[in-house]
């Protein structure tokens, strides 16, 4: 879903939610719509999105959740702005911390989720592809895992990419950080399916969706998430250390500097 949402630069002040919540059809939609930082996870949106899933989850008469967008951008992961005067350890946990429970929560969810994409997916957006059961990608959609690009890795996001993604797309995608589009994310294991009108392909798959009685469609979700849910008991803490650490280094603080000046960092000139 592309357009509709709050202008570019809005005053994030705005009282205008940040996931608008619609119940149609059995399914309820979450739209991300702050366009202003491009969906960024933000505290506030993270908040009315947990409030969404777990509003959605506790409704009888909602079978369903579809997650959705407004903007060119589906997520473009933490919001580094909210922790720029705060230490860089402290924010690094917090922001880890966060994605931990976001990612826990989609895999936990007991009825289906199906993503609707049409725009571009970076860092903490990817781990929430990722842990969506089913995955739909317009073609306006891009993808890219630039973590090594500013010093770090994808740490958090591992949890739920990993089991989706296979062996040698992880493997390249994790370490050159290239751009790839929706027909490669399909092959690879991280798109369930590509559509000209991804609109009308999750309006389908939805009502194949609800021929599923409820308590089917939780244990079904529950039996595929097994695996992944076990990886978050026994290795979410460790990972949140890893990744907690990196913050503040050197090559972190060269790579954001680099980021953010639009130039290359001192490793690739």
């Amino acid at each position: 879903m592309s357009g509709g949402g709050r202008e570019t630069g809005e005053p994030e002040t705005s009282t205008a939610p940040y996931v608008r919540y619609e119940v149609a059809n059995g399914f309820a939609t979450l739209t991300l719509d702050s366009p202003h930082n491009r969906n960024a996870l933000s505290s506030r949106l993270v908040n009315e999105l947990l409030q969404g899933l777990d509003d959605a989850a506790a409704d009888p008469a909602v079978r369903g959740i579809v997650l959705a967008h407004t903007g060119n951008t589906f997520c473009a992961g933490a919001d580094l702005s909210e922790a720029s005067n705060a230490d860089p350890a402290v924010a690094a946990d917090e922001r880890t911390r966060v994605m931990i429970g976001v990612l826990r929560r989609l895999v936990e969810t007991p009825k289906p989720i199906v993503a609707r994409i049409d725009g571009n997916v970076r860092a903490g957006g990817m781990g929430i592809v990722a842990a969506c059961d089913i995955v739909v990608a317009g073609p306006g959609s891009s993808f890219a895992l630039t973590e090594v690009r500013i010093g770090l890795a994808p740490f958090m996001i591992s949890l739920t990419l990993l089991p989706r993604l296979s062996p040698r797309a992880a493997s390249r995608y994790y370490l050159t950080g290239e751009k790839f589009g929706a027909d490669v994310a399909e092959q690879i294991g991280l798109v369930t399916v590509t559509a000209d009108d991804p609109v009308a392909e999750v309006a389908r798959l939805c009502a194949e969706l609800r021929k599923g009685s409820p308590q089917g469609l939780a244990e079904a979700k529950r039996l595929v998430n097994a695996a992944i849910l076990a990886e978050f008991d026994s290795s979410a803490e460790e990972l949140a250390k890893r990744s907690a650490s990196f913050f503040g280094t050197p090559e972190v603080h060269e790579g954001m500097a680099a980021f953010l000046q639009r130039r290359p960092p001192s490793w690739a000139e």
